[in-house]
């Protein structure tokens, strides 16, 4: 399961796709509707929030926000708007973005060079509008590929 901090804009089209249903599985952990999952390090920072339900819904509504922008048909239905909130405010760490456009850099190195072309020319990488950035190295929870090279990048923070 991959929650990505960064913008669901810089995503590919599967990378994206993957990134709703693992968003869905993930508010389904939340709601105490799967037997796995339920100690998923990238959960953790939703479930410190004191309403982790608000939070990925309000997640997922980005999610579906970028899709309905490409044009992208996600169901609209699978979202809890009653417990959409875009007032939400979590943090996320500058190290953690940084380690996240890195790893999606080598994801689409692999899967979609036209769409990397596309994304290496960004500037600077936001977060999903869900998270507000605070300085600091990459999250405690994040598992790390050991093997990834880690290059400095823009952060925005506003």
């Amino acid at each position: 399961m991959r929650l990505w901090s960064i913008h669901p804009k810089y995503l590919d089209p599967i990378g994206l796709v993957a990134l709703w249903r693992e968003s869905l599985l993930a508010r389904k952990v939340l709601e105490g509707s799967t037997k796995g999952y339920k100690s998923h390090p990238q959960l953790y920072r939703f479930k410190s929030y004191p309403q982790p339900l608000r939070a990925i819904n309000t997640y997922l509504y980005y999610v579906w926000q970028e899709a309905r922008a490409r044009g992208y048909k996600f169901h609209e239905n699978k979202i809890a708007w009653s417990l959409v909130d875009t007032s939400i405010s979590l943090p996320v760490s500058s190290g953690q973005l940084v380690y996240e456009v890195n790893l999606l850099l080598y994801k689409l190195s692999q899967r979609n060079p036209e769409w990397l072309e596309k994304v290496r020319h960004y500037t600077c990488f936001t977060p999903n509008p869900i998270f507000k950035v605070i300085p600091g190295p990459v999250e405690y929870w994040e598992k790390q590929k050991t093997a990834l090279r880690v290059k400095e990048v823009n952060i925005c923070t506003d």
